[in-house]
């Protein structure tokens, strides 16, 4: 018998650009409202998550979506980005490093699996690319997202700025090399 849980690599469609859209800001919503200020939060899911702005971001060569989904239903994504500077020093070539731009998963779901299952198959997508390295930025207060990525390996390596709304916060940057490459 086989799993009712799907991840696939999204298509470049309006059709699929709402649906991660909708799903986008529902996660980013589900996982910060509660320590951010609403007005800080609303201006930074209308410049993020759109139909037209996903839209866009499926048709970038450089990005991949993995769409998870439960019997039909949009429950998870992650957006990855190949040859990411994330974290790289100076004159360091970003060429075979994927970053994950961002995990969500609705928050019936977190707990469940879900999001290690969205993980497993970036670190396949990864070393089926010849990828050195998957680097990712995490709020330095997201204690849950920061122990999800610990368990799979990844260390922090520096931080950025991150701008929601009005406010910077900070972001660490982990990366976690790959076997045999980095």
């Amino acid at each position: 018998m086989s799993s009712p849980l799907r991840i696939s690599i999204a298509k470049a469609n309006l059709t699929t650009a709402t649906r991660l859209a909708a799903l986008g800001s529902q996660t980013f919503n589900e996982t910060f409202a509660a320590d951010n200020k609403p007005e800080d939060m609303a201006a930074f899911l209308a410049e993020t998550y759109g139909p037209d702005i996903q839209l866009a971001e499926l048709q970038q060569p450089r990005y991949t979506f993995l769409l998870a989904e439960m019997q039909g239903e949009l429950v998870g994504f992650a957006k990855l980005w190949r040859d990411s500077p994330l974290g790289l020093t100076a004159g360091e070539p970003a060429l075979s490093r994927l970053e994950v731009k961002q995990l969500y998963v609705v928050e019936d779901w977190i707990g469940t699996g879900l999001g290690a299952a969205l993980m497993r198959r970036i670190l396949d997508l990864a070393q089926a690319e010849n990828c050195t390295a998957i680097v990712l930025g995490v709020w330095e207060r997201n204690e849950r997202a920061k122990a999800f990525y610990q368990r799979f390996g990844f260390r922090e390596v520096g931080e950025l700025a991150f701008k929601l709304g009005a406010d910077i916060q900070r972001d660490l940057i982990l990366r976690k090399g790959l076997a045999g490459r980095a």
